[in-house]
């Protein structure tokens, strides 16, 4: 599988010179590939977008707002959207028109490092720049040094036409973007940002809808009541599209059970009657998987609404645990009436998470209650 860093490779460095050269016949390209292709192959995926923003300093005008008509003139036609209102991808036919795509995030950090002086002009090239990849990275600096200034401007682009710019309007200012700086006046109070995402959370875009639900579920992790009472007021009589988008918002505090969350979403009893989970090893190794089963039988008169999720309690490096949340089941149990449901849970270790051997626990966690569990020994 080709390494995720090599999308920043000496093809894209050719394709920026050869568009900024066109646009600017006087622009050093030769200068600026030397400088953005050195090492090139030994850096990490961000190290790269860094060393191509500092070949941009280095060779592109001195003068912002000169520098910043320059790379909005190199740009490819906006990212075209689906009928969801998704990215639909570039075809070579536009990328041929112009720059796009990963280079951009390399331009982005250009505006953010030049352009402070001027942040009217920045983020105006940042609308542009936003369109042809996103400027969800670039836009922080701005609103963590100038917030006035720029929450002011983005205001004005929640009815902007392009859904890469509504967009924008929600995922730049996230409290707690990854990758992202973190915008810590916003992780202490959200307030300037509401307004912002109640005017999008019934845009027709997919694309921004998904952004408001992570914008909400980042403020559940330092404002869960606020989260817990934005779904009481904004589910009821709620469209199809905006329910999955609270849904979403609220899928952190539902795994962690959080009680005025479940209680909104009217999962406040946990299970009324009985479950087994049985796995399908008692020992599994490091790289495999192992398999759940869960039993469920109704001591209740009625139909219970159900949200299931397990815990996996991961051994550390020092022999303690640590639970991790999974999603599992929302499923509709019968009055009186007993359901089995299954999966298979991966052991392979993944980039934020390391595996050790020992002794783990999975735990069965019904509307935010623990019901059943079961152990297995993990090996190497």
């Amino acid at each position: 599988m080709e390494p995720f860093k090599n999308l920043i490779n000496a093809g894209t460095v050719q394709r920026a010179g050869q568009h900024l050269q066109r646009v600017w016949p006087a622009f050093d390209r030769q200068g600026f590939e030397h400088r953005a292709t050195h090492g090139l192959d030994t850096l990490e995926f961000k190290a790269r977008a860094m060393q191509l923003a500092e070949a941009l300093q280095a060779t592109l005008p001195t003068d912002f707002g000169d520098a910043a008509s320059l790379l909005e003139a190199s740009l490819a036609p906006p990212i075209p959207l689906d009928a969801q209102g998704e990215p639909a991808g570039l075809s070579a036919a536009q990328s041929e028109l112009g720059l796009s795509g990963w280079v951009v995030w390399s331009m982005g950090e250009f505006v953010a490092r030049q352009g402070m002086g001027d942040v009217a002009r920045a983020l105006q090239c940042l609308h542009a720049l936003t369109q042809r990849f996103s400027a969800e990275f670039a836009i922080r600096p701005f609103i963590q040094q100038h917030p006035e200034t720029s929450l002011a401007t983005i205001r004005t682009w929640v009815d902007d036409p392009s859904a890469h710019v509504r967009r924008l309007v929600s995922e730049g200012s996230r409290p707690r973007l990854p990758w992202g700086l973190r915008l810590q006046a916003l992780v202490a109070d959200p307030a300037p940002t509401l307004p912002l995402l109640l005017a999008l959370q019934d845009d027709p875009s997919a694309y921004v809808r998904r952004s408001v639900a992570n914008h909400l579920n980042d403020i559940a992790k330092d404002h869960p009541d606020l989260v817990a009472q934005w779904v009481r007021e904004h589910l009821p009589a709620a469209s199809p599209q905006r329910s999955a988008l609270l849904r979403h918002a609220s899928r952190s505090l539902v795994k962690q059970g959080h009680a005025p969350t479940l209680t909104a979403w009217g999962l406040e009893h946990g299970l009324k009657g009985d479950a087994v989970l049985t796995l399908t090893a008692t020992e599994a190794r490091v790289g495999g998987d192992i398999g759940l089963a869960l039993r469920l039988r109704s001591r209740s008169r009625q139909p219970q609404t159900l949200v299931i999720d397990y815990v996996v309690h991961h051994v550390r490096a020092n022999g303690s645990t640590s639970p991790k949340v999974f999603k599992g089941w929302k499923t509709e149990l019968d009055a009186h009436g007993e359901h089995t449901l299954s999966k298979r849970h991966s052991l392979r270790p993944v980039t934020t998470r390391t595996l050790y051997p020992g002794p783990h626990r999975i735990e069965i966690q019904v509307n935010g209650k623990v019901c059943a569990g079961a152990d297995f020994e993990l090996l190497p």
